[in-house]
């Protein structure tokens, strides 16, 4: 390890020491907690238990569960080690775990009980894992305490700021997810942006709802442990219990993806508890809700644009201060605004957002070609579209025509994903998938569909059908059956013009 170098096992060694008795995580729900102290005892300990296991530098663990400490630990003891995490989100259907796990190749499993069975059932599908153990409730893998009864320390060994450290697959753009490849800088990076544009300290109390397979949810875990704030977990969203825990802990901050922050409000209207603690949410919301919570808590919402590519962040700035836009672009990041021909655009023009800066990700894994389209010409091209006023405030303007993305709660969904998902319905001959205005989850998504000739299908059992072959938040909310698709002169569906006329 050089002398300019950091890691985010270093940020816990030195939070051991400089918050020590400080609580850093709670799990009321278990009725227990740890200081900051004995959280670094702990990861310790488990990162001994992983190398006796054999992992080493480089390998990959595997992560599938709801929110927890042993996961956060899991975090910790690998950066420890200089092993590389690969949080699955189990939102997936089985199908794309497995795609996602034998993408990252991955030497050791975690896994929640409730996802076991779907595990065991493809082990002999995932040929890389060697090991599989309880993530945390209990089941029929390894013990996760039996990791930590060992009688030696953890062999100390060179991690290095840029070695890679977690894996986060983003949405199907072309029909394959990508494994982004984020480094311990990224991690830090992030830290200090988050740590400083939401003004962080030790008086904080975070309330962790967003999955830790979400760079969202992750990284606001980290920004709190790094800056000395309580982490209160959730190992799932529940509106009741989120007022309940605001109003009990002092919640003071939490991440925000439509219709989080609506169920809070709503819950607190039905049950008068007092959330006005809840000074500070950051993340993406409609302008109703936004000035609903600022209305009814005095608190600060804060506006963002980032992917998980540029470690959470490029924009952040308080909501109010230039109301609908992305915010400004944050300290450590060089952005620009490209026509197709990766010209600048002018103020006020839109134009493909390019970032650089230490946040961006190091690569997609395994995907050198894809690695370097994405970096031509020394920037991050992030697919996005977005325009920059003259005080500096970027607005977002949606996807590239190629690049079209639906965001559904906070989630990536690409339309070709779902359009081949439907196509494999027999009764379907063509369709067009697109994002719509959704009251619940701010964007929902659409389908257009032309049957086959002398086939009859209902949305409900289209929409199952979907459901079944991906995961659930990306199948349609809404279905339309229609008798023609326009098309262009060259023989393709025109998707602009069904657009038009469906959205």
């Amino acid at each position: 390890m050089g002398i300019y170098d950091l890691t985010c096992y270093d940020i816990i060694r030195r939070n051991a020491w400089m918050y020590k008795d400080v609580p850093a995580w709670l799990e009321e729900h278990k009725n227990r907690s740890t200081t900051f102290a004995e959280f670094m005892k702990n990861v310790d300990e488990l990162a001994c238990g992983l190398q006796q296991s054999g992992i080493a530098k480089g390998d990959r663990i595997g992560v599938i569960g709801k929110n927890s400490l042993e996961y956060f630990m899991i975090y910790g003891a690998a950066a420890a080690i200089g092993a590389i995490v690969l949080p699955i989100n189990w939102r997936l259907s089985a199908d794309e775990m497995i795609f996602n796990l034998n993408d990252g190749e991955p030497k050791m499993l975690f896994v929640d009980k409730e996802f076991q069975e779907i595990i065991s059932d493809a082990l002999d599908r995932i040929p890389s894992v060697e090991i599989c153990h309880n993530l945390s409730d209990g089941g029929g893998f390894g013990d996760f305490d039996a990791l930590f009864d060992n009688g030696s320390e953890f062999r100390s060994i060179e991690v290095f700021s840029d070695d890679g450290y977690i894996i986060i697959h983003t949405a199907a753009v072309a029909g394959r997810p990508r494994g982004a490849l984020l480094t311990h800088s990224n991690v830090l990076c992030a830290n200090m942006h988050l740590r400083d544009g939401l003004n962080l300290s030790s008086s904080d109390v975070h309330l962790n709802l967003l999955p830790l397979f979400h760079v969202g949810g992750l990284f606001m875990a980290f920004s709190a442990f790094h800056a000395g704030v309580q982490n209160i977990n959730m190992p799932k969203f529940d509106g009741n219990r989120a007022v309940e825990l605001i109003a009990e802990k002092n919640v003071s901050l939490l991440f925000d993806f439509s219709p989080i922050l609506g169920n809070v409000l709503d819950e607190h209207e039905k049950s008068g508890r007092d959330i006005s603690s809840l000074q500070k949410v950051i993340g993406l919301d409609s302008p109703e809700t936004i000035e609903r919570y600022q209305k009814l808590t005095g608190g600060t919402f804060f506006s963002m644009y980032g992917q998980t590519e540029t470690s959470c962040l490029v924009s952040l700035s308080p909501y109010n201060h230039q109301p609908g836009s992305a915010g400004r672009p944050i300290p450590l990041c060089d952005i620009m605004l490209s026509d197709d021909d990766g010209c600048a655009v002018p103020v006020g023009k839109a134009g493909e957002i390019l970032v650089r800066g230490p946040m961006v990700f190091k690569g997609y894994w395994g995907l050198e070609e894809e690695t370097a389209r994405t970096f031509r010409d020394g920037w991050h091209h992030t697919g996005d579209l977005g325009r920059i006023d003259g005080g500096g405030y970027l607005w977002y303007a949606g996807r590239k025509a190629e690049k079209e993305l639906i965001k559904p709660g906070g989630e990536n969904v690409y339309p070709a994903e779902v359009e081949k998902a439907i196509l494999a319905h027999p009764a379907v001959e063509k369709t067009v998938v697109f994002g719509v205005p959704d009251p619940k989850w701010k964007e929902g998504i659409k389908a257009v569909c032309l049957l086959q000739k002398g086939q009859s299908l209902t949305s409900k059992d289209l929409i199952r059908f979907v459901g079944r072959r991906i995961a659930s938040f990306k199948k349609p909310q809404y279905v339309e059956f229609v008798d023609a698709l326009p098309m262009t002169p060259s023989g393709e569906i025109d998707r602009d013009k069904v657009k038009a006329l469906y959205s």
